[in-house]
């Protein structure tokens, strides 16, 4: 047979030799595999897209590393291990013996699990390797199966691209070279045609190799290269290394050219898939579903689960004990193993539903905004109830809410109290603010309005607690805090209980929901009582809030929240219950570090932990109102509820009580601050003139807004009038007790008799003057508190020297005039309106006390003058030279009569400049005392003759005259006292004679008055003039000529007796003046006499 044929033979079968003694152990690779499923494949086997690359692969041999060798000696591709194609795993003998499949020992059952080998069994690797995996894992196995075929494939395509001009040029060579050794350049005979094709290489070289064996004769080393037949025309040399490179060929080749069977494989599980398309597709769509949250598509892709899990379950009941078809049971594991991840998504997803839905976090921003609280709980409710769910989530949400509201109600409570405690603290651990400060906050109540947006009628550290305890009882009592939350609630709570609410929920999947949209008798009973306990929370913490004292310790306040026993336990609520882990501590506050208890001044904030340290009654007045009405109004929505409202009628006794006393502790703290302050507004006198009225301070408008501000807060807090809108109000905020306005009453009036006795002590007491400023007296009572640092004032165009305590009490007495006319009727009026009751006799025992206060500094301004003008009356007629001479008839005047006048005229001055409503009082007193003591005077004397009577008469009648606008009755009484008493002294011819002389005592006195006019100016009766400019302006000219004539009027009285006297009296000094209207009558003056005062 020649050689030709028999290398044919032998490579189209295989085998090694012409005759096999036994069949190749090799051959039964491929037994598994029967002839039908072969003929199957090949009838179904579409045109791959690897045609290019196809090649016949099942039986080559290669030498690659990893590689194994038959028993025969016959070298194959099969490696001892490789990773999982589909990518799940990176040893698959490894995940096959965790398994339990015997690979140790059974190669062949080793290779039909590795695609490396020509015996890779499909089939037999899902089943085994991939059992558990979810039709999810499959198709990601398939997808990176195909990743892995596309890169060998584009690795391929490369290296072919990247070679084929090599290729072409290396068989174009090698032909030539072949044809030039073999025909030695002449041309070939016609070969016969045959298909070459890898195969017929790939048994060619095995054929070869065949052939190479032991027992083949040697060749001789020197005919290696000749070109004859036995050594294949010289290529023998290069067939080891071309060998060598094929095998290299063969590794590279050989796992792209096998994805052929692989892809086979996957086409027939891609079929199968596409058949149960809704059954592998529905585990993703429910993913995506809860990834993108759409609870519709959710809920409908898992009651669409659960019908197909419905319907394998009635298939299995259907066949019972028989025998299921493929397509079957195939459809019954595929619905199992669907429901099994669905099963588990949905478990997990139901999971975090339960925990959003008793979430303290999601509660809590779903208070945030009241018109999406509803939504959010009742979507979670619903899409439990759609989902179905063995315990009631209804029931739990309700219950998990009450956990919160418990817990946010003792969380809230206890840090506000510790955040204001330890406000107060470090705010009664500093100095006791200065009167100065007192005043400044008190004078600036007169410069802005109670209820301005920005207040500054208290310290920035007084009004940043009360703004911090204002915001405690927003928090707990306002229908936007902690109680608006449990109201609405109730109002949840009844809708359930009602039925109302659950119309819109859904029944679930074939009903199996419906049982839970009813709550039992019982759990109402339980929500009902819950609410209440709600409620004796809040109402506690108020209640001890405002009666109890400040807390002592505040270690116990800082400590962890314990929990409480209607906290959801864990074990029975499907999702996570609240954790009570809020720390009762504020966000400032070191734990380790907190400051020391308030000193005990014995002051009377002390006692109420409500009432910031060292605030005064005005800003308290403001913030207990509000406090109040927040408490008025939180206690009427309490009453409200149907539990509390129409259960227990020990819970509206409770509510009204809890009224009562807030009410009463804030008007007892209110009442001690107001008694001190009554004791404080004397600081507030600064000796400045009001710029609405020239004559008075701006003390009288100050206390006005101080009183009145208190009378209007005490009102309020009282009947809490802004709270009595709520509905039932009148049943919880009661009409305040007798008790209460007995104390209000009493301490209005002791206020206003503290209050003028500072304005007393104000003008009469002494006062130091270090440096430039008023300071304090021993007592530490501030005299002049002028916030500019003036000492004078120039306000109106006139100076102001408040350190003249004569102007002082003038302006006091002006001021006084002012309270008695406007300010305390005003203010009684005011009370009598607030509280509903008649200040009778308080009335009439303020106005006793006003007179007296107002005759006392009167006394004290006129006394100086009074002693002033009885020294000199006394003087001026006791002396020896008063009478005239002996035969001759007085001319002139005494110079006594000038000096007293003198004395009024700078009393005139500084009354008309200082208090200008006084001045005609003033005088006119003055007046009356100068005629008294001209009549001590001239009882001196025991016998006038005509010339003493005559210059008595002149003396009289000068001073008569030159005050005859302020002449009053008692003045015109006391001149004709001293008339008589003169005509009681005196012999007939004295009187006879004297009537003779009138005529020229007239004619000498009109002289007098007429020469004297520009000294006496002052004392004429100004015009009558229209509107206040005008009064001013006649003010300012009688106080100018008062100036003027005092200075002349000395001169005069100097070159008339040679008198010097020392006046303490500044008569250079410039002051302001008002005008005041006078109502009398004749156009006299009538001043209060001494037996009036």
């Amino acid at each position: 047979m020649a050689a030709d044929t028999e290398r044919t033979i032998l490579d189209f079968y295989q085998v090694s030799s012409l005759n096999p003694v036994e069949w190749p152990a090799e051959k039964d690779n491929n037994s598994d595999v029967s002839d039908d499923e072969t003929a199957k494949q090949k009838a179904n086997r579409r045109k791959s897209r690897f045609q290019a690359l196809e090649r016949v692969v099942s039986n080559r041999n290669s030498v690659v590393p990893g590689s194994e060798t038959s028993a025969s000696g016959v070298g194959n591709l099969v490696q001892r291990d490789e990773p999982d194609p589909l990518g799940t795993t990176d040893s698959v003998v490894r995940t096959l013996k965790q398994m339990g499949v015997p690979l140790q020992d059974d190669l062949k059952l080793r290779n039909r699990f590795l695609l490396s080998s020509t015996t890779f069994s499909p089939a037999l690797f899902l089943s085994q390797v991939h059992a558990t995996d979810s039709t999810e894992a499959l198709l990601n196995g398939l997808e990176v199966l195909n990743q892995s075929i596309d890169q060998k494939s584009a690795s391929l395509k490369v290296l072919v691209e990247s070679n084929f001009e090599r290729f072409v040029r290396a068989k174009a060579t090698i032909d030539n070279v072949y044809k030039e050794m073999k025909y030695r350049g002449a041309e070939p005979a016609a070969p016969r045609a045959r298909a070459h094709s890898r195969h017929a290489s790939t048994r060619s070289t095995s054929a070869a190799g065949g052939l190479a064996s032991p027992m083949a004769p040697m060749v001789d080393p020197r005919k290696k290269n000749a070109l004859i037949k036995e050594s294949e025309y010289g290529v023998m040399g290069v067939k080891a290394p071309l060998l060598d490179v094929s095998a290299k060929a063969e590794d590279f080749w050989g796992p792209a050219l096998g994805g052929r069977e692989k892809e086979e494989h996957l086409k027939t599980v891609g079929s199968s898939l596409d058949t149960y398309k809704d059954y592998v597709e529905i585990s993703a769509a429910l993913a995506e579903s809860i990834k993108r949250k759409d609870h519709e598509s959710l809920v409908e892709e898992y009651n669409r689960a659960r019908r197909f899990a419905d319907e394998a379950k009635q298939i299995a009941q259907n066949i019972g004990s028989g025998e299921p078809t493929e397509a079957q049971l195939y459809k019954i594991l595929l619905a199992a193993r669907m429901w099994h991840d669905v099963d588990g998504q949905i478990q997990s997803f139901k999971r975090d539903v339960w925990r959003r839905l008793v979430s303290p976090q999601a509660m809590a921003k779903s208070d945030a905004a009241l018109g999406q609280a509803h939504d959010q709980h009742m979507d979670l409710i619903t899409l439990l109830l759609e989902l179905g769910v063995e315990e009631n989530p209804i029931w739990t949400w309700l219950q998990s809410r009450v956990g919160y509201l418990k817990s946010r109600i003792q969380s809230t409570a206890e840090r506000s109290k510790v955040e204001i405690e330890v406000l107060r603290r470090r705010l009664a651990n500093v100095e006791k603010p200065s009167p100065q400060s007192i005043a400044s906050n008190l004078r600036a109540l007169g410069r802005q309005s109670i209820e301005s947006k920005t207040p500054t009628f208290d310290s920035a550290e007084v009004l940043e607690v009360w703004e911090t305890i204002v915001a405690f009882m927003n928090n707990l009592m306002s229908p936007q805090g902690i109680l608006g939350e449990v109201v609405e609630f109730w109002q949840t709570v009844e809708g359930f209980i009602d039925g109302n609410t659950q119309r819109t929920l859904p029944v679930g999947y074939k009903g199996e929901s419906q049982g839970h949209h009813r709550l039992t008798q019982q759990s109402s009973q339980e929500l009902q009582r819950a609410t209440v306990e709600l409620v004796d929370m809040i109402k506690e913490h108020v209640l001890s809030f405002f009666t109890g004292p400040p807390p002592e310790d505040l270690s116990a306040l800082v400590s962890p929240l314990p929990s409480t026993p209607n906290t959801p336990n864990p074990s029975t609520t499907p999702g996570p219950a609240i954790q009570n882990t809020t720390l009762r501590v504020p966000i400032n506050l070191d734990p380790n570090n907190l400051p020391p208890p308030s000193p005990k001044r014995g002051e009377a904030w002390e006692k109420f932990a409500f009432w910031p340290p060292w605030s005064n009654s005005i800003s308290g007045a403001h913030y207990l109102a509000k406090m109040l009405t927040l408490v008025g109004s939180g206690a009427s929505d309490m009453a409200s509820l149907a539990p509390v409202g129409k259960g227990d009628p020990s819970e509206l006794e409770q509510l009204r009580n809890l009224m009562g006393a807030t009410r009463e502790r804030c008007v007892t703290a209110l009442c001690a601050a107001w008694n001190r302050d009554s004791e404080n507004i004397k600081y507030v006198e600064d000796w400045n003139r009001s710029p609405i009225r020239k004559d008075v301070t701006k003390m009288p408008a100050s206390f006005a807004a101080f009183e009145g501000a208190l009378l209007s807060g005490m009102q309020k807090i009282l009947y809490v009038s802004e709270a009595m809108t709520k509905p039932g109000a009148e049943d919880i905020v009661l009409p305040p007790a007798t008790k209460l306005l007995q104390m209000v009453r009493s301490q209005y009036v002791t206020t206003l008799y503290k209050a003028l006795h500072g304005m007393v002590e104000n003008a009469e007491l002494p006062i130091k003057k270090p440096d430039d400023d008023w300071t304090t007296d021993a007592n530490d009572f501030v005299l002049v508190n002028n916030p500019s640092g003036l000492r004078v004032s120039t306000i109106g165009g006139a100076t102001l020297d408040a350190g003249d305590s004569n102007v002082r009490m003038l302006l006091t007495l002006s001021n006084l005039q002012a309270l008695r006319s406007e300010v305390v009727p005003n203010l009684n009026t005011q009370f009598e309106n607030a509280f509903s009751v008649k200040l009778t006799d308080e009335t009439k025992t303020i106005r006793d006390v006003l007179g007296q206060i107002d005759a006392r500094l009167f006394q004290s301004y006129t006394r100086p003058s009074i002693e002033s003008l009885r020294r000199i009356i006394r003087a001026g007629v006791t002396a020896s030279d008063w009478p005239p001479p002996p035969g001759t008839k007085p001319r002139e005047v005494r110079p006594y009569i000038y000096e007293a006048l003198l004395d009024l005229v700078l009393v005139h001055t500084q009354v008309s400049t200082t208090a200008a409503s006084l001045t005609s009082q003033v005088l006119s007193f003055l007046l009356e005392q100068t005629s008294r003591e001209l009549l001590e005077a001239f009882k001196t004397r025991a016998r006038y003759d005509l010339g003493m009577l005559m210059q008595a008469t002149l003396d009289v009648e000068f001073v008569a005259q030159t005050l005859n606008h302020y002449t009053t009755d008692r003045a015109s009484e006391l001149q004709s006292a001293v008339y008589q008493e003169l005509d009681s002294r005196t012999d007939n011819d004295a009187r006879t004679r004297l009537q003779s002389e009138l005529p020229e005592m007239r004619a000498v006195l009109k002289r007098l008055r007429e020469a004297s006019r520009s000294e006496f100016a002052c004392f004429r009766k100004p015009k009558k003039t229209t509107g206040p400019a005008a009064g001013s302006g006649a003010a300012a000219a009688t106080a100018g000529s008062s100036a003027g004539s005092a200075a002349m009027l000395a001169a005069q009285v100097g070159d008339m007796s040679g008198l010097e006297r020392t006046d303490t009296r500044d008569t250079g000094r410039s002051y302001a003046t008002l005008e005041r209207t006078d109502t009398r009558d004749t156009g006299r003056s009538y001043g209060t006499t001494g037996s009036e005062r």
